[in-house]
Parts: structure tokens; C-alpha cells; sequence
């Protein structure tokens, strides 16, 4: 390049304004070398892929699909699954596409939520001559229906922003009731976005509202659970620091709440553990998110500056990435008196460890003080060979003292009872 031509774009660029820019180089010497790197892909804060480390070992672990139609009932795999000695497991009703949480009215009508189908099932209590309980498809067309619950003839059904009642819903078992909205003032978030409801003992209405990402300082109206009147009002946060809880009930003794919550993803595969947490005074616990995990470890990003101390401790940890869902006391009389009051919990299984865990249903102890003594498995044989045959979602006792349990893998529910 000649002194002239140099001097020449030198002042072209400080008419540009880019004089800070110093001398331009040599274009001989420009090369691919130089040249800026291409942008790295971002990833949305919502996606459950946000947060995953570099490294082959991290690349291969995803969400895992189930099959995209319900199982059939002869393919379900009730012979690879096992419960304690005294117990059978058995189909109580197939061909329920992407059945989640459960819901029963007092004539034993069960009512499925779904999140990927936008559907919501009754199950009807009479079983056939082949054994086969009838399954209706009562509402259609909605957006992550997951959450149901029933109280005093109505049917409450909880989408991802909305919740709804349809009134005298066992006269309109053939679908095409037009519900009642009850509560709109939800966030739309995707991530975290279904929903687990359920009526308390207050007879008001609680609902849990995830974190919209995997890991992310949530907005006010995030990472909580809320309670309010069956007609939606007066809504108020019960509790703050909860990443997402799918699953909770009342100790039937003490009416306090309990409830899963699912550990945040890639710090490691080994933590943070899933969580059984209780509430004992409402509207003044903070469970940690996003600062802490499983009550002894601060977040790598947002735990700077703070303590676990500072947060509410879990009452029981459930292990790592284990999916920990629907969760129940157990109040029937079926089972030996040794189960009275204790706690099931659904297990989905991990999908971002190399090696699985979870996919069962377990059994969590109380001891005499209340607090949990000792977790055990209670149904297992869902994860085979490290790959997953069926994926339990929800508990429920229902009104015979049985233990139903949802797979929404293969759109089925099980009926553990016992035989003794």
C-alpha cells in the first residue's frame, strides 16, 4: 500500500468517527486468523437445555420423549414392575395419552390432567367384565391442562395461565360443559409453566408458579406458591423459593403442607438432590431458590453473598435429578397400619444424568417427631437397563384404601393394592 492510499483511508475513517480505532492494518497481513469468531449460539433461559456445560457427556443428555400415543394395555409393562412382598400391582385403565395428576370424586370417578395433549380424562369406577375401567375425555383443546382437583361437585382444572371449574362435572362426564374461568392472573411462561392444584383443608385454592428457566433469578411472580379463594380471590404467596413443585398434600395430624420440588440442572450429576419440603409458617419461608440447593449448597452464580442458613432447610432430600412429582400422605386403611400417615412420592426419573435415577415410586418415613426418618422404594421396574419403560407422575389413595399411580410415558394408571 502506498504512504498516500494509507493516509488516503486513514481519513476516511476518522470521517467515520472510528479515528479510536488506531491505524488500519496492512490488508496483506488480514487473514482468516484475524478474523472475529463466529457469535456463540445463545441458548433461551427457558429452555431446559440453558445452563448445560461444554463436552460430550453433557451434548448427549436431553428431556426424554415418551411415545406419542398412548400404550396398549397389552404392551404395558406390569410384569417388569415390583413392589414389596404382600403387595400387586395391576392396570387400573390404559389408552390415557400423557396421563399426569389425579384427582377423585367421592363416587370414585378419577379425573387425569395431561400436559403435552391438552386433554383432561375421567375414569369411570365401575370396571368392566374384562377388568378394564371406561375412560371418558371430558374437556379437549386446552393448553397444558395438568392440573385437577375436585371439590363439592365441581372440577377445578388448572392450564398454564388459567384456571378453570366445571360445575356438576360427573353430569357432564360426555364432555362439552362450558367451564367458569376462576383465576387468570398467571404468567405464560413454557418453562415450569404446568401445573400441579389441589383444595387444602382451609378449602382454599393452592397453586404453585415454577421458575421460567432452569436457573435465573425469578421475578417477583415467579418461584412460589400461591393460595387463594375458590373464586380466585384474594390470592396471596405462601411460600418463595420453590424452583417447581409438581406434587404436595397436608399432613392429615398437623394440616401443615408438604411438597416436592424439583433441583435446579447441570451443576453436576450428582447435585442438587430434588426436595421434600414442609411449610410451617406461611407467607414468611423462603426455600432457597435461587440462591440455595438441597439446604447445603449455593448456587455457583446467584449464591454469592449468601448462606443456606438464611433459608428454609428441606425436610428430606430425594436425590439427584430424580423428577420428584406428585406426592401423597397416605389415609387409607388397606394397607398395614405401619403405612398410616406416611408419605408416597412419584418419581419421573432423571433425563440429564448419565446414568438414571428415579422412575419409581418411594415411600418416605416419618418418625415419631414428624420429621423424616428414612426414604425406601415402594413400586420399581420403570427404569430398565438405564432406559425407561414407564414414568410415574402422580399418587393418589383412593376411596378403597388402594395407591393409584399415573404414567404419563405410557398413558396408563396402575393400581398398587394389598393382597394379604
Amino acid at each position: 500500500m502506498t504512504p498516500n492510499l494509507s493516509r488516503g483511508l486513514a481519513a476516511a475513517v476518522a470521517c467515520l468517527g472510528l479515528g479510536a480505532l488506531g491505524p488500519l492494518p496492512v490488508l496483506a497481513q488480514e487473514t482468516k486468523a484475524t478474523a472475529a469468531p463466529p457469535a456463540t449460539v445463545q441458548v433461551d433461559k427457558g429452555s431446559a437445555l440453558y445452563g448445560r456445560p461444554e463436552g460430550n457427556g453433557a451434548a448427549k443428555l436431553a428431556p426424554v420423549a415418551g411415545p406419542p400415543i398412548a400404550t396398549s394395555a397389552a404392551k404395558l409393562p406390569i410384569d417388569k414392575l415390583k413392589v414389596p412382598d404382600g403387595f400387586k400391582i395391576e392396570v387400573y385403565a390404559s389408552g390415557l395419552a400423557n396421563a399426569r395428576s389425579m384427582t377423585q370424586a367421592p363416587d370414585g370417578t378419577v379425573f387425569v390432567g395431561t400436559r403435552t395433549v391438552g386433554k383432561v380424562y375421567a375414569v369411570l369406577p365401575q370396571a368392566g367384565p374384562d377388568g378394564a375401567h371406561e375412560v371418558k375425555t371430558i374437556a379437549s383443546g386446552l393448553h397444558r391442562p395438568n392440573g385437577v382437583a375436585f371439590h363439592d361437585g365441581a372440577l377445578y382444572v388448572a392450564e398454564l395461565s388459567k384456571i378453570w371449574r366445571y360445575d356438576d362435572i360427573l353430569k357432564h362426564l360426555d364432555g362439552g360443559e362450558k367451564p367458569q374461568l376462576v383465576y387468570d392472573d398467571l404468567p405464560k411462561d413454557e418453562a415450569h409453566g404446568w401445573k400441579f392444584i389441589a383444595i387444602g383443608p382451609d378449602d382454599k385454592l393452592y397453586v404453585p408458579v415454577g421458575a421460567p428457566g432452569n436457573i435465573q433469578l425469578p421475578p417477583e411472580t415467579h418461584a412460589q406458591i400461591r393460595r387463594m379463594d375458590l373464586d380466585g380471590k384474594n390470592a396471596e404467596v405462601i411460600a418463595r423459593g420453590v424452583r417447581n413443585s409438581v406434587g404436595f398434600d397436608w399432613n392429615p395430624k398437623t394440616k401443615q403442607l408438604w411438597f416436592t420440588d424439583n433441583g435446579r440442572d447441570w451443576v453436576s450429576e450428582d447435585i442438587p438432590n430434588d426436595e421434600l419440603n414442609v411449610l410451617t409458617d406461611p407467607g414468611k419461608q423462603h426455600f432457597g431458590y435461587p440462591f440455595c440447593h438441597q439446604g447445603t449448597f449455593t448456587d455457583p452464580e446467584y449464591g454469592w453473598g449468601h448462606s443456606c442458613s438464611e433459608f428454609t432447610a428441606p425436610a428430606a432430600l430425594l436425590g439427584p435429578h430424580t423428577a420428584s412429582l406428585g406426592m401423597r400422605f397416605y389415609t387409607g386403611t388397606q394397607f398395614p397400619a405401619v403405612y398410616r400417615d406416611q408419605i408416597f412420592i412419584a418419581q419421573h426419573g432423571s433425563w440429564n444424568r448419565t446414568t438414571k435415577l428415579g422412575g419409581d415410586v418411594l415411600l418416605a418415613k416419618t418418625g415419631s417427631d414428624g420429621k423424616i426418618a428414612s426414604t425406601e422404594p415402594f413400586v420399581t421396574g420403570f427404569l430398565q437397563d438405564n432406559k425407561y419403560i414407564g414414568r410415574p407422575v402422580d399418587v393418589l389413595v383412593a376411596k378403597d384404601g388402594s395407591l393409584l399411580v399415573s404414567d404419563d410415558y405410557n398413558g396408563a394408571i396402575y393400581r398398587v393394592s394389598y393382597a394379604r
